[in-house]
């Protein structure tokens, strides 16, 4: 694989956003960047390379302007040296993507997170130029892969082309297709990053090296100690741990991937709290399948401590 900017691998945590009640506030509900700081602090603490704020399960596109920008500076200060800060910088156009990834790296972030443009189906040569346009700002850009919402499938072909920009160093691959992480690195030379929580296990088999991850907000630590196993090569310790996080795992490519891994990080007695629209809040069957879910990986990460420990 490259070797392309390490700080752009390992686990990076997409990082969810607290809201909470206020009724002046864009549907009632302020960032809480209170408790966002606290958040990346915990996610870091608990040995987590990065943090990924204003992704999608950031709800950046709920935002304002002044709260995107703000989400990136408290994660900047709250992280410090002790990992990475990778801002989504998504946007419809290349001029609205430039202009948040200017700022990020005004704000003193690592790296950049883009999609391809947003509500637009855009033809390749049109993705080509709004990944030109981002690599001008001269961050570290991770190319995101995201065809379910954008329409879009950046595929090898194409990973390929936009790879030739100097500051593109990986990709984020949420296709689903594990196949195609052996085609990319025939045809460039650029990092492969797990985009997808239950895919993470087969495309670091097949070499993998970074993973941007969701629900790395409810289990930080056991989700560090998968991705240690896997670049170790430790393929049977981390299948164990694996096989007791992937159902919940499987939520993260789900539309409520937003709201069920709040209530996931609510299961495990963190704050997920309320979205704002568009999204709105589970049904009470997915609760119940989540809260499941959620208890047998719970439960056999409780086993396996056991295990160890007789």
């Amino acid at each position: 694989m490259s070797s392309a900017p390490a700080s752009l691998r390992g686990v990076i945590v997409a990082t969810a956003l607290p809201f909470k009640e206020n009724p002046s506030a864009p549907a009632g509900l302020e960032v809480d960047y209170d408790r966002f700081a606290e958040h990346c602090d915990w996610l870091m603490s608990n040995g987590c390379h990065g943090v990924g704020p204003n992704g999608s399960l950031g709800e950046y596109s709920a935002l304002t302007d002044a709260e995107r920008r703000k989400v990136v500076q408290v994660a900047v200060d709250t992280v410090g040296d002790r990992g990475v800060v990778v801002a989504g910088v998504h946007g419809p156009g290349w001029h609205q993507a430039k202009h948040w990834a200017e700022l990020a790296a005004e704000d003193g972030a690592h790296g950049v997170l883009a999609l391809p443009p947003t509500m637009y189906r855009a033809t390749a040569e049109q993705v080509v130029e709004h990944y030109t346009k981002i690599d001008e700002v001269g961050l570290p850009i991770m190319v995101y892969n995201n065809p379910i919402d954008t329409k879009v499938d950046l595929v090898p072909e194409l990973v390929a082309e936009i790879a030739k920009l100097p500051n593109v160093s990986a990709i984020k691959e949420f296709s689903g297709d594990v196949r195609r992480l052996f085609e990319i690195a025939e045809l460039c030379d650029i990092d492969v990053v797990a985009g997808a929580d239950d895919v993470l296990f087969e495309l670091m088999a097949d070499g993998a090296v970074g993973w941007f991850a969701g629900f790395p907000n409810a289990f930080p630590a056991e989700s560090v100690a998968i991705y240690e196993h896997m670049l170790a090569g430790r393929l049977t310790e981390a299948r164990e741990l694996y096989k007791h996080l992937v159902a919940v795992f499987r939520w993260d490519s789900r539309t409520e991937f937003v709201q069920a891994i709040k209530l996931g990080m609510e299961e495990v007695g963190r704050y997920g709290g309320p979205c704002r629209p568009p999204r709105g809040p589970l049904t009470a069957d997915q609760v119940a399948r989540v809260r499941a879910d959620m208890r047998r990986a719970v439960a056999g990460i409780e086993a396996l401590r056991a295990a160890e420990v007789a």
